[in-house]
Order: structure tokens, then C-alpha cells, then sequence
């Protein structure tokens, strides 16, 4: 936004370093599709398939990556990244197809709305029960970053 001549060109890069053990939680990118490489350690990634039709209904797609290694996460599903190395870090760059990609952290919007969504509606969804979706969104106070 503050250098014109990169303003709308309808991508979006971002270097990801993730702390040993460290993810970048189920989220989703509603406007673009991302590419993921890895420049340095290990990365557990994956993601779900849309409601599609059974039997390709909500399937999980995995992979661990290493240095080097590239991995596609389509246009607005949801996805994750995970360094399962307990001593080292990893970093990552992530290209995205879109100036204005959208990042929605799947947790985050459903137990930290403001305001909150009703415990029956969660509870119903999640198939448990209120005191359980309770102590979710107990979770989700502002600027908790654990």
C-alpha cells in the first residue's frame, strides 16, 4: 500500500519462522491460493478438501517437508503448518496469489468472536457439551499468544 508501483499486483510473500515445535495453527486464506517452501529445518503441513461429495468428503492431505521442498494449499482451505523438530527451528516462504489474501485462524474465529457464538450453536457443531465450549473460548482472551 505504501509503494505504489507494488500496489496491485496481485500477490502477497511472507517468510514464516517457526520456533521448535512451533505451528502456524488451522487457518485459511479465502482469496488466494499459497506456496509454501521450506528454506530451512522441518515442516509438518497439511490440509482438507472442501465439502465435496463422499468419498472425497472433507480428506486430509499431509506431507513432511524439508529444505527445499514446495507444497500448494488451494484457495480458501483450511491448512496448517507444524516444526515437529523439538530443538531446532524452521523457516518458510509463503507466496500467496492474491495482494489481499485474508487470513482467518480457524480456532481464533470460532471460540475468540466478539462477540462470542452462542454455546448451543458450538456445542451442537462440535457434537459436546457447553461446559466444554466454555472453557474453549475462556481460552481465547485478548492478546493470548500460548
Amino acid at each position: 500500500m505504501e509503494i505504489a508501483g507494488l500496489n496491485t499486483l496481485g500477490i502477497s510473500i511472507a517468510r514464516i519462522d517457526y520456533a521448535p515445535l512451533g505451528q502456524n495453527p488451522p487457518h485459511t486464506h479465502p482469496r488466494a491460493t499459497e506456496i509454501l517452501t521450506v528454506l530451512e529445518g522441518t515442516l509438518y503441513v497439511g490440509f482438507v478438501t472442501s465439502n465435496q461429495p463422499a468419498p472425497n468428503r472433507n480428506k486430509f492431505l499431509s506431507k513432511v517437508l524439508n529444505k527445499g521442498d514446495v507444497f500448494v494449499f488451494p484457495a480458501g482451505l483450511i491448512h496448517f503448518q507444524f516444526n515437529p523438530n523439538p530443538h531446532k527451528p524452521a523457516i518458510a516462504i509463503a507466496a500467496l496469489s492474491s495482494q489481499n489474501p485474508g487470513a482467518i485462524t480457524i480456532a481464533n474465529a470460532v471460540f475468540g468472536s466478539d462477540p462470542q457464538i452462542s454455546d448451543d450453536v458450538l456445542a451442537k457443531a462440535f457434537q459436546v457439551e457447553k461446559n466444554t465450549i466454555d472453557w474453549l473460548q475462556a481460552q481465547f482472551w485478548e492478546n493470548n499468544h500460548n
